[in-house]
């Protein structure tokens, strides 16, 4: 079968330009500045063609809420971090010998 092909070259592989330089040396960068102008022309003609919603001039659409955690039956949680055992407040050591 047969391998597709990209319309980019890899990194690595000599510039179709015919430079004769790696790709990544002579036309990676101006390539992608054209791919990122091209996005944010998408973007803004997505953000242009958007249908608003009525009654919500200027807010962005909320997130869904999301599902409630998962409660379990583990009463021994609630009571202390530590378990039915509450922490001791006195030294470890008392004195210095």
């Amino acid at each position: 079968m047969n391998a597709p092909t990209s319309a980019r070259p890899g990194r690595n592989e000599p510039c179709p330009c015919g430079s004769g330089r790696k790709y990544k040396q002579c036309c990676l960068a101006k390539d992608e500045t054209l791919a990122a102008a091209a996005r944010k022309v998408a973007a803004e003609v997505a953000a242009a063609t958007a249908v608003p919603v009525e009654g919500a001039e200027g807010v962005e659409a909320a997130a869904p809420p999301r599902a409630p955690k998962h409660q379990t039956a583990q009463p021994w949680r609630n009571a202390t971090s530590r378990g039915f055992v509450p922490r001791s407040t006195t030294p470890r050591k008392a004195g210095g010998s």
